[in-house]
């Protein structure tokens, strides 16, 4: 019997560590759903300057190396909170998809961005299923990756947050071994 302890029911990865998004590309590690149904891309930042606004790039793997084939992963779903300076009275998410976007948000097959995000504080949740995968022809790897937002100074990390295991065990199977 499990208390529903954090680390008992979600496994967080790193994507990437806390970096200037405008020193180069910032890919994510692949990640495994293999044991898990859900995964939450979580994108933590700090205001920037306008124009410099980060886009999510998804991109599905055979394997957790990301040798072989790849393709894109469409983005379904997100939930943002944004604000000029921080985020300490944003209390509610607000939801986007492709099919209803939320303002001034851009869906364009495995990408998502916000044209004011560069110059706000953020906490960015691009969600996937393990069913959003190419099961069917072996792929159950992703990963999120930001390019270089531009010129100016804006940092950002990224982490996974695996749940929703296929099988509960203590502790949880790792996400990043295929």
């Amino acid at each position: 019997m499990f208390n529903n302890f954090l680390a008992e029911a979600v496994n967080l990865c790193q994507g990437f560590l806390p970096v200037d998004m405008a020193a180069g590309a910032n890919d994510g590690d692949y990640i495994s759903l293999k044991n898990y149904r859900r995964c939450a891309v979580i994108l933590f930042k700090e205001p920037g300057v306008a124009g410099n606004d980060p886009v999510i790039t998804l991109t599905q793997a055979l394997n957790v190396a990301g040798s072989g084939t790849t393709k894109p992963l469409t983005v379904q779903r997100v939930w943002k909170k944004q604000a000029a300076t921080n985020l300490l009275a944003v209390g509610q998410y607000t939801k986007s998809t492709p099919a209803d976007p939320a303002a001034n948000d851009t869906f364009s097959t495995n990408t998502w961005t916000n044209s004011d995000l560069a110059e706000q504080a953020g906490i960015i949740i691009v969600e996937v299923m393990a069913e959003d995968l190419d099961i069917a022809n072996g792929y159950d790897c992703f990963k999120a990756a930001i390019a270089d937002v531009g010129t100016a100074g804006q940092v950002g990390a990224l982490l996974y947050a695996l749940y929703d295991p296929k099988f509960q065990s203590d502790p949880l199977p790792s996400g990043i071994v295929d």
